[in-house]
């Protein structure tokens, strides 16, 4: 049975660590966006500079663990005379990690697009980059739109490795209620139920997006 005074004597303490989660999720999701659509651009491009950089990015970082890249900025930068905080160095790891799929999602979603959509941009005068953010960009986003809401939704999931490395979120809160009460069942059903809460108007409101943009084709 779940003890509901947990979630009664410890709101305040909940919604501190939703907050956190709340605003580490939201920048992570801009970054890692424009992150991963840039590094979606590098993966087509003509440039083989930039592709190399891209696909180097996207193979090494998808096959790392999340926990080793929030690590790489935790224990990394201190020896290099950079100190952020806990917090900061999980969101970055958030960002970084997320942005490798985020790219693999919208090259896809460019891949998709018809090939004439940028031979008639550039034979207008646009140049690639422009032809590329006006024209290609725009279509593709609304492509691959469930994907990008799964990756969306799996970084809010993620953003409980905050709590590793003390980042104040609301996993790291629940192990401070859990600890202090040892109602270990109660606590963490309760911070699932806020992590819903999260993640499940983000799959709605993406779903009517979809079905908008679908009606204005």
């Amino acid at each position: 049975m779940l003890d509901f005074s947990i979630l009664t004597d410890h709101f305040g303490t909940y919604l501190t660590g939703l907050g956190q989660t709340v605003y580490a999720s939201v920048l992570a999701l801009a970054g890692s966006f424009l992150l991963g659509t840039l590094l979606a651009v590098f993966r087509i491009t003509p440039a083989k500079p930039l592709r190399w950089i891209g696909t180097a990015y996207v193979e090494f970082v998808r096959n790392i663990p999340l926990l080793l890249v929030v690590f790489l900025f935790f224990l990394g930068l201190p020896p290099l005379g950079v100190v952020l905080s806990p917090f900061a160095c999980g969101t970055l790891g958030l960002t970084v990690y997320t942005a490798a799929f985020i790219a693999e999602a919208v090259r896809a979603g460019i891949l998709s697009v018809p090939k004439g959509q940028m031979e008639a941009a550039r034979s207008s005068g646009l140049s690639y980059g422009m032809s590329m953010r006006l024209i290609v960009l725009p279509q593709a986003v609304k492509i691959v739109i469930p994907p990008l809401n799964n990756q969306f939704i799996n970084l809010i999931k993620n953003s409980s490795i905050l709590s590793v490395i003390s980042g104040f979120d609301l996993m790291f809160y629940a192990d401070r209620i859990a600890s202090e009460t040892f109602v270990i069942f109660s606590t963490y059903i309760f911070a699932g139920l806020f992590y819903l809460l999260l993640t499940v108007p983000l799959s709605f409101a993406t779903g009517w997006l979809e079905r908008r943009l679908a009606r204005n084709d």
